[in-house]
C-alpha cells in the first residue's frame, strides 16, 4: 500500500490535503454503479467541518478548512484521485420492493486512512445522478445539518454510526413543500453496501454480479469469513449479529431510527440515513415520529421485528449462493435469521443490565426490566432522565415515587444490586457510564435548526454538538440539555429531507 501524503508546512511546499482515495467498489459489475459527476452549485460556503473525523482519515484539517476547499465538499471541484459514481440498490420501503439507486448521492471514492481503513466518501445533495428518476438530486440545510448532530451524537454514545465530514451551503434553492436553502453534507461510512443492494442483484437473477458482491463483502468487511465451510451463510450468521447488537443500543438510548427500509441497513453494522429520526422523550413502545408511519410499521418497540423482517430479505437474496440444493439453502437462511432474536435479546438484556447497574446475571433480571419499563410507560416517565435518575441517590422522580409500585419495584432493585460482589460504587459507575446525561432532544435539536435555517446564527448547533460529544458527562452548567420538552408541547413529527 502506498505511502500515505505527509503534510509539508515549508513556504516553498503547500500542505497536501491528504487525500488517498480508492476505488475497489466501482470495480465490480456495471450492475452496481454508474458514473456520476456532481453538478456544481453557485456559492459554496462552510457551515460544519469536523476537524477530528477529518484528522483521523488522514486528511489535512487546516488546509481543507479553508474557504477555497468548500468546493470539494459541494462538488465544485473534485479531490485528487477521485472518481465519482452513484451506487445502484433496491430496498423494500414500508414492505414495497422498489428499485432505487442514489439519487441524491455520489461516492467520491474510499479513503484510506492512516491506520490501512477503508472509509467511503459520499456527497450527499451533490445532484441529479441516473438513478434520481424525476428527483432533483439535492438537499435542504436544515435535514443536512439534522444528519450530522445526529450521527456525531450516536459516535459519541459508542453506537456503530455512519459518519459527518462537513456540511456547506450552496447558495441555490430547494423546493419541498417551500423553498429551502440548498445544502450538501459529506458522509463518512465503512461502506455503503445494504441489504437492498443484494436485492437489487437477485432481483436481476444475476447469479454471478450477486456473487461478485457477496466476495467483495466478504473481502471488505469479514475477510476471515473467507476461510469457513460456507462463507456465504457465515456471512448471513455474522450480518445478523451486527444487527441484533446494533437494534439493541438504539433501544437502550431511545432511539427511533424511523425509516427502516431494507436500503437503509448497511450490512457493515452502521446506523445509515437519519431521515425522520428521533429519540424517545416519554417512554412509550409504540412511539412514532415519522409523519409518514402512519402505521406505526417503525415504532420504537417495532424495530427488533423490523430488523428479522429485513435480514429474512437479505437472506432471501443470497440463497443462490447458500447451497445448490434449495431445502438446504432456504433451511440455513432460515436458521441464520431465526437466531436473530436470541441475538438481540442477548444484547438488550446485557445491555440493560449495565443500565441498572448490574454486572453479573440472574434468571429474573429481564422481569426486573420489563417491570421497570412498564411504570415508566403507565406514567410516561422520561426514558432519558428516568435512567440517569436511577443512579442517584436520592432518587428524584416524584411522580413515579408516588406510586407504590414503584417504591416495590425500587426495593426489589437496591436488593438485586445487594447481591452482587462488587460495591455499590462500583455499580453506581457501571450505571453512569451506560446512562447518558444528554441526548439530541427533539426540541432542543429544532431549535439549533431554527436559528441555522431562519437566521443563519450556527453557534446553537455547534453548543449543541459540544454537549452532545460528551453524552455521560452531567455537567450542572448544561442542565437545559437534559430537560424534556414543556408540558404541553405539540406531540413531534419528523418529516423525510426529500
Amino acid at each position: 500500500m502506498p505511502n500515505i501524503p505527509t503534510t509539508q508546512n515549508t513556504p516553498d511546499v503547500a500542505p497536501t490535503d491528504g487525500w488517498r482515495l480508492e476505488h475497489t467498489y466501482a470495480r465490480l459489475p456495471q450492475l452496481f454503479h454508474a458514473p456520476a459527476q456532481p453538478v456544481p452549485v453557485s456559492r459554496p460556503g462552510w457551515v460544519m467541518w469536523n476537524r477530528t473525523l477529518a484528522d483521523s482519515l488522514g486528511l489535512n484539517p487546516d488546509s481543507l478548512a479553508q474557504p477555497a476547499a468548500a468546493a470539494i465538499f459541494a462538488g465544485n471541484a473534485l479531490p485528487t484521485g477521485s472518481e465519482p459514481i452513484a451506487q445502484a440498490y433496491a430496498g423494500h420501503q414500508y414492505g414495497h420492493f422498489t428499485a432505487l439507486g442514489d439519487g441524491r448521492a455520489i461516492l467520491l471514492g474510499e479513503q484510506i486512512t492512516p491506520s490501512g481503513e477503508r472509509f467511503d466518501i459520499q456527497l450527499k445533495g451533490a445532484g441529479a445522478t441516473p438513478f434520481s428518476r424525476r428527483g432533483d438530486g439535492r438537499a435542504a440545510l436544515g435535514p443536512m445539518l439534522r444528519e450530522y448532530i445526529i450521527s456525531e451524537a450516536m459516535h459519541a454514545l459508542g453506537i456503530a454510526t455512519t459518519r459527518s465530514l462537513a456540511v456547506v451551503t450552496t447558495g441555490d434553492t430547494v423546493y419541498r413543500q417551500q423553498p429551502l436553502a440548498g445544502a450538501v453534507l459529506t458522509r463518512v461510512a465503512a461502506s455503503h453496501i445494504r441489504v437492498g443492494t443484494f436485492e437489487w442483484a437477485a432481483a436481476r437473477g444475476d447469479k454471478n454480479s450477486l456473487r461478485a458482491l457477496a466476495d467483495y463483502t466478504l473481502a471488505r468487511h469479514d475477510p476471515l469469513l473467507a476461510e469457513a465451510d460456507n462463507p456465504y451463510a457465515a456471512f448471513l450468521e455474522a450480518v445478523v449479529q451486527r444487527q441484533a447488537a446494533l437494534v439493541a443500543q438504539w433501544m437502550h438510548v431511545g432511539f427511533v431510527h424511523g425509516v427502516m427500509n431494507t436500503d437503509n441497513m448497511a450490512v457493515c453494522g452502521e446506523t445509515i440515513d437519519y431521515g425522520p429520526c428521533a429519540f424517545l422523550d416519554a417512554y412509550d413502545p409504540a412511539t412514532v415520529f415519522s409523519s409518514i408511519d402512519q402505521h406505526g410499521r417503525y415504532a420504537y418497540g417495532n424495530q427488533p421485528h423490523i430488523a428479522q423482517w429485513n435480514l429474512a430479505r437479505l437472506a432471501e437474496s443470497l440463497l443462490p449462493l447458500l447451497h445448490d440444493d434449495q431445502p438446504l439453502a432456504v433451511q440455513q437462511a432460515t436458521d441464520a435469521v431465526g437466531g436473530f432474536r436470541q441475538h438481540f435479546q442477548h444484547h438488550w438484556l446485557k445491555g440493560m443490565r449495565s443500565k441498572l447497574g448490574l454486572g453479573n446475571e440472574e434468571t429474573a433480571d429481564a422481569a426486573l426490566v420489563d417491570d421497570l419499563l412498564g411504570l415508566m410507560h403507565t406514567h410516561r416517565a422520561d426514558f432519558t432522565n428516568t435512567f440517569r435518575n436511577l443512579c442517584a441517590e436520592p432518587f428524584a422522580d416524584s411522580l413515579l415515587l408516588a406510586d407504590p409500585a414503584f417504591r416495590l419495584w425500587h426495593e426489589r432493585w437496591r436488593a438485586r444490586l445487594g447481591r452482587q460482589t462488587e460495591s455499590l460504587d462500583a455499580s453506581k459507575r457501571r450505571m453512569l457510564s451506560h446512562n447518558p446525561a444528554f441526548i439530541p432532544r427533539n426540541h432542543k435539536v429544532e431549535e439549533s435548526l431554527a436559528a441555522a435555517v431562519n437566521d443563519l446564527d450556527f453557534t446553537v448547533v455547534q453548543r449543541l454538538l459540544d454537549v452532545l460529544a460528551n453524552p455521560y458527562d452531567g455537567r450542572s452548567d448544561r442542565c437545559e440539555y437534559q430537560e424534556p420538552p414543556p408540558p404541553g408541547a405539540c406531540p413531534y413529527e419528523t418529516f423525510c429531507g426529500t
